[in-house]
């Protein structure tokens, strides 16, 4: 099936709303290839552009992507001080075509850690794009889901504390309105490249009711075509959210 098929096979009225990525395996991408890791996450941007491309052309609401979680401060300064000024670097050099292609750029995640530099530049990114009314991409950069749930409930605690909200009221909407994505439709498929099955701290709640979609084909080779081919998947599926089959038909 050529890429082009794949495209028109998607049903565009069945489209998952918002698509969020686990985007893994740069290193071992270059690693295979004899390379150094640093080149590998500089495929890997390659990547993230065609899949914003794609999602953008069918119609996909909402993109997320793990971009840096809280965990990869951990790695050695060198590789995190690259990832970081490529991570500026690529998101100033797309926003011309972000714009152009009507896609809004926004981010998630404790931003207090990140660089000074890097907080100022990708801040004026999402300024340049916030008339955009497309594609929202959303960048989940020094991000836990952890961090994300435990931020919420401070800011739940303190309404409380402040007499602003009632203990008996606090209910699923009011506490995912304290989460970082509040205004942002929760997940309906999950995407993870590189092989492995887990969930790493990515949007925790958020994907209680998401599709799970894992694949071994490491990031940088993750195609447009293999973007569509998830897609399919999704749609292949039947969602019931706790009901019956036969509700679900009704």
């Amino acid at each position: 099936m050529t890429g082009m098929s794949i495209v028109d096979n998607i049903d565009k009225d069945r489209l998952p709303r918002h698509v969020a990525i686990i985007m893994d395996g740069n290193g071992r991408w270059a690693k295979q290839r004899n390379l150094d890791r640093s080149q590998g996450h500089i495929e890997g941007v390659n990547t993230v552009r065609k899949i914003t491309e794609i999602a953008s052309e069918i119609g996909i609401g909402y993109l997320t992507l793990y971009t840096f979680s809280t965990e990869n401060w951990n790695r050695p300064r060198e590789e995190v001080d690259a990832l970081m000024n490529l991570i500026v670097v690529a998101i100033e050099r797309e926003t011309p075509d972000l714009i152009k292609n009507n896609v809004r750029l926004t981010m998630i995640g404790d931003m207090e850690r990140m660089p000074q530099f890097a907080r100022e530049r990708l801040a004026r990114c999402m300024d340049d794009t916030s008339h955009c009314t497309g594609l929202t991409l959303c960048l989940a950069l020094s991000y836990s889901a952890r961090w994300e749930i435990v931020e919420a409930c401070r800011r739940v605690a303190a309404k409380v504390k402040n007499g602003e909200v009632d203990v008996a009221a606090i209910d699923d909407q009011l506490f995912a309105d304290a989460l970082s994505t509040h205004g942002i439709p929760d997940p309906d498929l999950l995407i993870r490249t590189a092989g492995d099955l887990r969930i790493s701290n990515f949007l925790l709640w958020q994907i209680a009711y998401a599709e799970l979609y894992f694949t071994d084909t490491f990031w940088p080779d993750f195609s447009k075509e293999e973007f569509c081919r998830a897609i399919l998947d999704y749609q292949g599926r039947e969602r019931r959210f706790g009901k019956t089959s036969e509700q679900v038909a009704k």
